[in-house]
């Protein structure tokens, strides 16, 4: 079966001006369709660069990716723009959600952005606040959301054009205990429902939680445990 997400051999240099700062070596990693995957590491390991490259935000400097099949270096800036809009979905530790729209506009925007009718946009809002516990909250602006709330409304907005790829970086790192704990169980619930989970965390808890973890340092890929 072809793996979701495919990545061979990436590499990633940052030019500075103390010389090539090598942020990925040699990686090669596969993501299966509904796989649950954490990426840990300490500070500058290249987790978070990974993530980008494998969100098809950044670019590799070396390495193939490809993305159900599909060669993502050979696609075009509206292709893959259109890949990331439809298929991946995003989940930060500070949540950028819009401030000046409330939770159900937050997670209206990418759809309106990706041609979905308003009547099915109202109804996949309304259910989508409803799957994260925040129906109630529809209304109201995030600077009236605990830092909980914000988060799950994140994930609602990432989920908002069914992606079949769920990428969070540090998503409890901004959390207090309990709350991160509803991020770590709604994530559990993401991956249950059929959508492939990749997060990066310096939280050993919730990187537990996932079927696959990776341990980074150097911009290497240095260990490889399964199961939960």
């Amino acid at each position: 079966m072809t793996p979701l997400v495919e990545a061979r051999s990436l590499g990633k240099v940052f030019p500075m001006g103390g010389g090539p700062v090598h942020a990925l070596r040699d990686i090669s990693v596969e993501i299966a369709a509904g796989e649950y995957l954490a990426i840990r590491g300490p500070s500058g390991c290249g987790k978070s660069t990974l993530l980008h490259i494998l969100g098809c935000v950044d670019t590799p400097s070396a390495g193939t990716l490809l993305f159900d099949g599909r060669e993502v270096g050979s696609l075009s800036d509206e292709a893959r723009s259109d890949l990331r809009l439809r298929s991946i979905g995003f989940v930060f530790q500070r949540f950028f959600l819009l401030p000046m729209l409330t939770a159900a506009e937050n997670v209206d925007v990418p759809q309106a952005e990706a041609g979905v009718p308003k009547a099915e946009r109202r109804r996949r809002t309304a259910a989508l606040l409803e799957y994260v516990g925040l129906a109630h909250r529809a209304d109201h602006r995030p600077s009236q959301l605990s830092g909980g709330e914000a988060q799950r409304v994140a994930v609602a907005r990432a989920l908002a054009n069914r992606p079949r790829l769920l990428l969070a970086d540090e998503p409890t790192g901004e959390l207090d205990r309990a709350n991160g704990e509803h991020i770590a169980e709604l994530l559990d619930r993401v991956q249950a429902d059929g959508t492939a989970v990749v997060v990066v965390t310096h939280d050993a808890a919730l990187a537990e939680r996932a079927a696959r973890r990776l341990l980074m340092r150097d911009g290497r890929i240095e260990s490889e445990e399964r199961g939960r």
